[in-house]
């Protein structure tokens, strides 16, 4: 059974009564349930749903532009008026988009429930060009106010949360930290957020973990703003950011430069939620594995989240980086997927008992 970390009794209840999968045990696919095997398997093993988005580019105070895929889910039963239909803001991974097959499966979730989604990419990453020499980062929370302010300016009447997944997860749980309650989202769900920035990338720096993970990611790193060189090469080294062998190596030479800090050690300082999770002023369910090398087990800040009774942690002991597969064959729906369907219905449908319970 997941370990369900919540000082709110009352946010506990209404847990165990309409998101009940948290309180289920979860079986991991018994032929590949150990962390890093869920890791990589998943995005190979789990199907695509299809899905059609609308895309609309917004720009930014500072010059840039934002890519949004809609789904508009007009086609809704249950929610026919689209002023008032529930909204899902959803936040990819580090270098993810609209087409990761999580993301996918969330729309699909949320459609078979009637909700809309919006899928925020970050800059110039989804195929859009740079207009500015700024990418993103996990502490900047700039952009993700911009894009929550003018989702909500267009669909003021209707219920509005937003899901967050590693790196979409903490920035996510940044900008609660940073607003408290002063957010039009209702509520939030996590998943696979990296807590502590340090321990993250130590954990990814050991010779497996590097092999399996590190080295692959520093090269989507560059890969996705080499396609800028030519933007970005009026402000950094790219020679040397093209060198980086490690994810620390990447934000040393380039993240930590492109906004402003000091020193690495401050940038992954301030981009650590673990450090906001006390501000955090709307309800938060976080799903975490306690064998994920992105978000090592130690790190999960367990004693902080029973401080703030605004929050929950779901702790799996199997199910990796986004993985939570089970079944034998785990093409379709994962723990995670469940997890998410049953949060967010249970927020839009009873998320006013909350607090009379």
């Amino acid at each position: 059974k997941p370990q369900l970390v919540a000082s709110n009794d009352r946010f506990c209840r209404f847990l165990e009564q309409y998101c009940p999968v948290v309180t289920e045990t979860y079986y991991p696919t018994i032929w590949c349930w150990e962390g890093r095997v869920q890791t990589l398997l998943r995005p190979f093993i789990t199907s695509r749903p299809q899905v059609q988005y609308r895309n609309e580019l917004i720009k930014t105070a500072d010059g840039g532009q934002i890519s949004l895929d809609w789904f508009d889910n007009n086609d809704s039963l249950y929610y026919p008026d689209a002023s008032t239909r529930p909204t899902v803001l959803l936040l990819p991974g580090l270098t993810g988009t609209s087409k990761e097959s999580y993301i996918l499966h969330m729309i699909h979730q949320s459609e078979t429930l009637g909700y809309r989604c919006v899928v925020f990419n970050n800059r110039g990453i989804a195929g859009e060009d740079l207009l500015t020499p700024r990418t993103y980062c996990a502490a900047n929370t700039e952009d993700l106010e911009a894009v929550i302010h003018h989702v909500h300016s267009l669909h003021p009447s209707a219920p509005f949360m937003a899901a967050g997944v590693s790196m979409g997860g903490m920035l996510l749980l940044n900008y609660l930290g940073k607003t408290g309650r002063d957010t039009p989202l209702m509520a939030a769900a996590i998943f696979s957020a990296g807590w502590n920035v340090f321990e993250s990338v130590e954990s990814l720096e050991k010779p497996l973990n590097w092999l399996l993970f590190n080295y692959y990611l520093t090269t989507c790193l560059q890969s996705s703003i080499s396609r800028h060189r030519q933007m970005l090469e009026k402000l950094f080294d790219m020679d040397l950011v093209m060198k980086a062998r490690t994810v620390r190596e990447f934000d040393k030479q380039f993240t930590s430069v492109m906004f402003g800090y000091r020193t690495i050690d401050d940038y992954y300082e301030d981009a650590s939620p673990c450090r906001k999770l006390k501000s955090v002023g709307i309800p938060v369910l976080c799903l975490n594995s306690v064998d994920d090398v992105f978000s090592p087990g130690h790190a999960i800040p367990v004693e902080t989240a029973k401080q703030n009774a605004n929050v929950a942690l779901v702790l799996t002991s199997c199910g990796g980086h986004i993985g939570f597969l089970e079944g034998i064959w785990p093409r379709k729906c994962t723990y995670m997927d469940r997890v998410f369907k049953q949060f967010v219905q249970a927020m839009f449908e009873h998320g006013n008992k909350i607090f009379s319970m």
